[in-house]
């Protein structure tokens, strides 16, 4: 009876480690990872900001937290006229390092689409790793040690989900507004495309920010929403971005296209100025249908679109909105591979690879991947500038 019992367990342990083992195995082919060895910096809030509002029509308010948990919190504070290029800094906790950028009271909205067959440089879903996403430009010679644009006239696409699971979520998009304004100089273009977490923040969905912004925005006297409301130049300015950009005849949006876009008749330009007249509002199901709920739903609309690897797509349905717009290909992130890699016959690239964290590591560790496109050739780039061909 006692070997029959062993004999049994034996077997259960050895079924058990065996779907174990499969289990861990799929899970890191598709770009699976523990977290762990969290760094007691990511809750340091001396130095952290700049935190800037609109205090009125012509006044803005910089705000800077100081101090530590032992001897208190207090504000940094200065006020300046919207007129000005006002200098600032972002302190990163980390490694020490602060970058100087200069902030500006309005901004344009982007163009939806761009001819120049200059460069493209893609990559998505950094959520919040500042130092991971420098690290990553400065391998692949967008910017220099020093955080100088040296990418020329072209193109750095940030394909959504940039906030977010993270504990750099200021210093990274400082960081994207201080890139605007070196690619400017040189003629070059960043583009800030919205994903479905940026939406989360602007919706008022805190459940993938990390707790540290809770109490920033406790220290500035604020509720979390005022961080990226209409009050806020950080706000303003992600809410001028676009969902859907065509560069060089590539599209580039976060999630996708649902094949239905295409009979909506709408042009690039009017899908980005409605979404964006959207962006402060919640999707939910309205008692009067239009053709329009199909943008906002967070199972078709753009940000949210997992159908290239979710359904059971024909290539006829993936190239129909291509057809649409012209496009040779979409590149997408929101959709988690294991690598930079393309579908559907090289008509889909999905780049949402799983990013090396600020603040913590993963086991197994993970390099950042991108997607470099020139002279009509598609690249995976490498964490250290190197570059394979899809």
């Amino acid at each position: 009876m006692k070997k029959r019992i062993f004999r049994y367990l034996k077997h259960v342990s050895l079924t058990f480690l065996v779907l174990a083992l499969l289990a861990i195995a799929f899970g890191l082919y598709h770009g699976a990872s523990a977290s762990f060895g969290h760094n007691p910096l990511s809750m340091s809030f001396d130095g952290e900001g700049p935190y800037v509002f609109y205090k009125n029509d012509s006044v803005l308010n910089v705000n800077y937290i100081k101090g530590n948990k032992d001897d208190g919190f207090y504000l940094d504070q200065a006020d300046y006229s919207t007129k000005e290029e006002i200098p600032v800094s972002s302190f990163f906790a980390l490694d020490t390092t602060t970058f100087n950028f200069t902030v500006r009271a309005d901004f344009e909205t982007p163009k939806s689409t761009y001819n120049d067959n200059n460069p493209i440089l893609a990559i998505s879903d950094l959520e919040s790793g500042y130092k991971t996403f420098r690290d990553f430009l400065i391998n692949n010679k967008v910017i220099d040690q020093n955080l100088n644009w040296t990418f020329g006239k072209g193109h750095l696409v940030l394909v959504g989900d940039f906030v977010d699971r993270g504990f750099s979520t200021t210093q990274l998009l400082w960081f994207i507004y201080k890139l605007e304004q070196g690619a400017e100089k040189q003629g070059g273009n960043v583009h800030f495309i919205i994903g479905n977490h940026e939406l989360k923040n602007m919706h008022g969905d805190y459940e993938a920010t990390e707790l540290k912004y809770t109490y920033v925005a406790a220290m500035l006297g604020k509720t979390q929403a005022n961080l990226y409301d209409s009050n806020s130049v950080l706000g303003k300015w992600m809410a001028s971005k676009n969902v859907i950009e065509s560069i060089n005849g590539n599209l580039f949006a976060h999630g996708g296209l649902h094949p239905d876009i295409a009979n909506l008749g709408m042009s690039l330009d009017e899908i980005n100025d409605f979404l964006r007249a959207n962006y402060y509002t919640a999707p939910y199901p309205k008692a009067i249908k239009s053709k329009t709920d199909l943008l906002l739903s967070t199972k078709t609309g753009i940000c949210w679109y997992r159908g290239y690897f979710k359904d059971d797509l024909t290539q006829e349905e993936v190239e129909k909105p291509l057809t649409q717009f012209n496009a040779k290909a979409i590149i997408v992130g929101h959709t988690l591979q294991s690598k930079v890699k393309n579908f559907y016959n090289g008509k889909v690239i999905g780049i949402d690879v799983k990013h090396s964290k600020d603040y913590h590591k993963n086991w197994p560790g993970k390099d950042s991947e991108g997607l470099l496109v020139t002279e009509g050739q598609y690249y995976r780039l490498l964490a250290n500038g190197e570059r394979k061909g899809l």
